[in-house]
């Protein structure tokens, strides 16, 4: 009969083995369903999904982002696709740092073949970047981009150059004119970032349009970008997302809730006697 001290130790080393074998099958189930994804869409399929960490530092919990390591493993699986295989991203990210996102748009730009960005909920900031340089965007409905516009030491380049140039000089310290330049330097170069990637596809005089009304400060840095805001400024954006795109998202589950704060019943109501009753709206 085995003794306690085997028990606990049996015990210790099963806490430890089943967060393992748990997310190896997890793994195994995303690259399925990427791989499902790739055989509908004969394509090369990317996924840049971000979520919030599990982990925290003093009760603050540390969000995901694009950075440069992303940037790495995006362009390295672009190299490793040949120029007559279409590549399709999903993204599903607040954006990250200017420098990994531009790198990724340019070398998407840069694909021979047909490049598209599937957002199933929201691609902001560096993902409205990723998805300007797509040739197509596929979004859900109520999915949403964002503005690009620069943000420089903590506040909106728009608005510390908005400062500076309305407010009288003498009144106007060091420390707000330097950032006031700096303000105006990435303005200047994420509207060229923009234009580059869009002139391709649009004249210049739209592609200039666009690029002011996503960069120069029009609206707040998360203000939601819906479909219909999309379409009047004239990008290639289509509501054909295929399923298995929410379900490769089932597959990257918000990490480290105890409970969810949102339920219902996974499955589609197609049997009418088992649907609500519809009812129109008052």
């Amino acid at each position: 009969m085995p003794d306690l001290s085997s028990i606990v130790f049996l015990l210790f080393f099963l806490l430890l083995l089943v967060p393992m074998v748990t997310q190896r099958r997890l793994a195994v189930k995303r690259y399925r369903s990427i791989r499902a994804l790739e055989r509908r869409r004969g394509s090369r399929v990317i996924t840049l999904i971000h979520r919030q960490e599990a982990v925290s530092l003093l009760g603050i919990p540390l969000r995901r982002f694009i950075d440069v390591e992303d940037s790495e493993q995006v362009l390295r699986a672009i190299r490793l696709t040949p120029d007559t295989v279409p590549i399709d991203i999903v993204a599903h990210t607040p954006g990250g740092l200017v420098l990994a996102a531009e790198q990724i748009a340019r070398a998407m730009h840069r694909h021979s073949a047909k490049v598209t960005v599937l957002v199933p909920h929201y691609a902001m900031s560096g993902g409205t970047l990723l998805a300007l340089a797509a040739d197509e965007i596929l979004m859900d409905e109520n999915a949403v981009l964002g503005p690009v516009d620069p943000q420089v030491g903590g506040w909106p380049a728009a608005s510390i150059i908005r400062v500076a140039d309305t407010k009288p000089l003498e009144r106007i310290d060091d420390t707000t004119l330097i950032l006031a330049d700096l303000a105006r330097k990435a303005q200047a170069q994420i509207k060229d970032v923009v234009l580059d990637v869009l002139l391709d596809t649009f004249p210049p005089d739209r592609a200039e349009h666009i690029a002011n009304e996503l960069t120069l400060g029009r609206w707040t840095h998360d203000y939601p970008l819906t479909l219909e805001t999309l379409t009047e400024l004239g990008l290639p954006v289509k509501t054909t997302l295929p399923v298995e795109a929410f379900e490769l998202m089932e597959l990257y589950p918000q990490a480290g809730r105890q409970r969810p704060s949102v339920q219902f019943v996974p499955v589609p109501y197609t049997d009418p006697h088992h649907a609500p009753v519809p009812a129109g709206k008052e």
